[in-house]
Protein backbone atom coordinates (compact mmCIF):
# COMPACT_ATOMS: atom_id res chain seq x y z
CA UNK A 1 0.00 0.00 0.00
CA UNK A 2 1.12 3.55 -0.73
CA UNK A 3 0.28 6.95 0.71
CA UNK A 4 0.33 9.77 -1.84
CA UNK A 5 0.93 13.17 -0.29
CA UNK A 6 -0.31 15.30 -3.17
CA UNK A 7 0.08 19.09 -3.08
CA UNK A 8 -2.02 20.87 -5.72
CA UNK A 9 -2.91 24.49 -6.43
CA UNK A 10 -6.32 25.37 -5.02
CA UNK A 11 -7.59 26.12 -8.54
CA UNK A 12 -6.95 22.49 -9.51
CA UNK A 13 -8.40 20.96 -6.33
CA UNK A 14 -12.08 20.76 -7.35
CA UNK A 15 -11.40 19.14 -10.72
CA UNK A 16 -8.96 16.59 -9.27
CA UNK A 17 -11.23 15.81 -6.30
CA UNK A 18 -14.19 15.14 -8.60
CA UNK A 19 -12.12 12.83 -10.82
CA UNK A 20 -10.74 10.90 -7.85
CA UNK A 21 -14.20 10.43 -6.33
CA UNK A 22 -15.69 9.39 -9.68
CA UNK A 23 -12.95 6.76 -10.00
CA UNK A 24 -13.74 5.45 -6.50
CA UNK A 25 -10.72 6.81 -4.62
CA UNK A 26 -11.07 8.24 -1.13
CA UNK A 27 -8.81 10.89 0.31
CA UNK A 28 -8.33 13.42 3.07
CA UNK A 29 -8.03 17.08 2.14
CA UNK A 30 -5.86 19.54 4.08
CA UNK A 31 -5.65 23.27 3.34
CA UNK A 32 -2.07 24.45 2.91
CA UNK A 33 -0.16 27.50 1.72
CA UNK A 34 2.70 27.67 -0.77
CA UNK A 35 6.00 28.99 0.46
CA UNK A 36 6.96 31.25 -2.46
CA UNK A 37 3.78 33.14 -3.35
CA UNK A 38 1.84 32.47 -0.13
CA UNK A 39 -1.13 31.35 -2.22
CA UNK A 40 -3.61 28.66 -1.34
CA UNK A 41 -2.76 25.04 -1.97
CA UNK A 42 -4.52 21.87 -1.04
CA UNK A 43 -2.77 18.75 0.18
CA UNK A 44 -4.59 15.50 -0.57
CA UNK A 45 -3.66 12.40 1.40
CA UNK A 46 -4.56 9.44 -0.83
CA UNK A 47 -4.12 5.84 0.25
CA UNK A 48 -3.94 3.34 -2.63
CA UNK A 49 -3.01 -0.26 -3.21
CA UNK A 50 0.25 -0.75 -5.13
CA UNK A 51 -1.54 -1.78 -8.32
CA UNK A 52 -3.64 1.44 -8.28
CA UNK A 53 -0.65 3.80 -8.07
CA UNK A 54 -0.22 4.44 -11.80
CA UNK A 55 -3.94 5.07 -12.25
CA UNK A 56 -4.04 7.70 -9.51
CA UNK A 57 -0.84 9.36 -10.74
CA UNK A 58 -2.41 9.60 -14.22
CA UNK A 59 -5.48 11.34 -12.77
CA UNK A 60 -3.27 13.82 -10.94
CA UNK A 61 -1.19 14.54 -14.03
CA UNK A 62 -4.31 14.94 -16.20
CA UNK A 63 -6.03 17.39 -13.83
CA UNK A 64 -3.17 19.50 -12.44
CA UNK A 65 -1.40 21.47 -15.12
CA UNK A 66 1.17 24.18 -14.44
CA UNK A 67 0.63 27.62 -15.93
CA UNK A 68 2.25 31.03 -15.92
CA UNK A 69 0.87 33.73 -13.67
CA UNK A 70 1.81 37.38 -13.38
CA UNK A 71 2.60 38.27 -9.77
CA UNK A 72 3.52 41.51 -8.09
CA UNK A 73 6.09 41.08 -5.36
CA UNK A 74 5.31 42.82 -2.10
CA UNK A 75 6.50 46.43 -1.92
CA UNK A 76 9.77 46.93 -0.10
CA UNK A 77 9.89 49.08 3.04
CA UNK A 78 10.78 52.63 2.06
CA UNK A 79 14.00 52.44 4.03
CA UNK A 80 15.20 49.54 1.79
CA UNK A 81 13.53 50.39 -1.50
CA UNK A 82 15.68 53.13 -2.88
CA UNK A 83 14.00 55.01 -5.76
CA UNK A 84 11.70 52.07 -6.71
CA UNK A 85 9.52 50.93 -3.76
CA UNK A 86 7.19 48.88 -6.00
CA UNK A 87 8.94 45.94 -7.69
CA UNK A 88 8.03 45.12 -11.29
CA UNK A 89 5.47 42.31 -11.77
CA UNK A 90 6.99 39.06 -13.00
CA UNK A 91 5.82 35.78 -14.49
CA UNK A 92 6.10 32.62 -12.42
CA UNK A 93 4.95 29.04 -12.97
CA UNK A 94 2.11 27.96 -10.68
CA UNK A 95 -0.14 24.94 -10.51
CA UNK A 96 0.78 21.42 -11.38
CA UNK A 97 1.22 18.97 -8.54
CA UNK A 98 3.89 17.72 -6.20
CA UNK A 99 3.39 14.08 -5.22
CA UNK A 100 5.30 12.23 -2.52
CA UNK A 101 4.80 8.46 -2.68
CA UNK A 102 5.36 6.84 0.70
CA UNK A 103 5.33 3.14 1.52
CA UNK A 104 2.68 2.33 4.15
CA UNK A 105 3.88 -0.16 6.71
CA UNK A 106 0.49 -0.63 8.32
CA UNK A 107 -3.04 0.64 7.66
CA UNK A 108 -5.74 0.50 10.32
CA UNK A 109 -9.35 1.67 10.22
CA UNK A 110 -11.29 1.95 13.48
Amino acid sequence: MKLLITVVHSRDKARLSQELLAAGYRFTEVASTGGLLREGNTTLLIGVEDEELDSVLSLVEKNCKSREQLVSPRPLPLSEAGPFPFPTPMKVRVGGAIVFVVEVEQFLRF
